[in-house]
């Protein structure tokens, strides 16, 4: 089967540390793995990282992906800049298309209205009031949140969001997700065997 390609939105300052397992096993899984930025420049991470993007974000149309992911990133809280971003993830629900934001990239949703309807985390409960959205009655503790075809999680969560996203697409089957999250969030020994016989079947 043909998986259309995932879309990795990425921006200045953004959060390396965020979207890598995700992106990395998604990768594994057999997905296609794309980069895409505002106007298609070259962007720097939190980290320093110098990405130069696969396309540019206003280029990316919904119907030609399976998920769009969105890093947080100082940039979210600092003005207007990536709210064009956030209207990109706009079209992909409106889609019916997924879409994956972690730590300030939900707050860019929240202000995009796109959180006052739909269960969902970030950092926490007075990160997200501060945006003024009207989403704080939908608003979960826990690690990560699938709602329908919204993943959110907060800067301290990125194996759970990995998790929450590798369910959705179906990368792998429940049993072998469990086993991935043991071990890289809970380093089970146990559930190395498991994940490995899982993956290889």
């Amino acid at each position: 089967m043909t998986r259309k390609p995932v879309h990795l939105a990425l921006y200045d300052t953004w959060a390396d540390w965020e979207t890598g397992h995700a992106t990395a096993h998604l990768a594994l899984a057999g997905f296609e793995v794309r980069t895409a930025t505002p106007g298609g420049r070259p962007v720097t991470s939190m980290g320093g990282l110098h990405a130069r993007p696969d396309l540019a974000l206003e280029e990316l149309r919904p119907e030609d992906s399976s998920l769009l992911i969105l890093p947080g990133a100082t940039a979210w809280d600092e003005g207007d800049d990536l709210a064009p971003v956030a209207r990109t993830a706009r079209a992909f629900l409106d889609a019916g298309v997924p879409v994956a934001a972690i730590c300030g990239a939900t707050a860019g949703l929240a202000r995009e209205g796109l959180l006052d309807d739909r269960a969902h985390t970030s950092a926490a409960v007075p990160y997200l009031a501060a945006t003024g959205y009207a989403g704080a009655g939908r608003y979960v503790e826990a690690d990560a949140v699938t709602d329908g075809p919204l993943v959110t999680a907060g800067p301290t969560e990125p194996v759970a969001f990995a998790r929450e996203i590798l369910r959705l697409l179906g990368a792998y089957d429940d049993k072998a997700v469990d086993a991935w999250y043991r071990l890289f969030h809970h380093s089970d020994p146990a559930a190395y065997a498991e994940w490995t016989e899982a993956v290889s079947r």
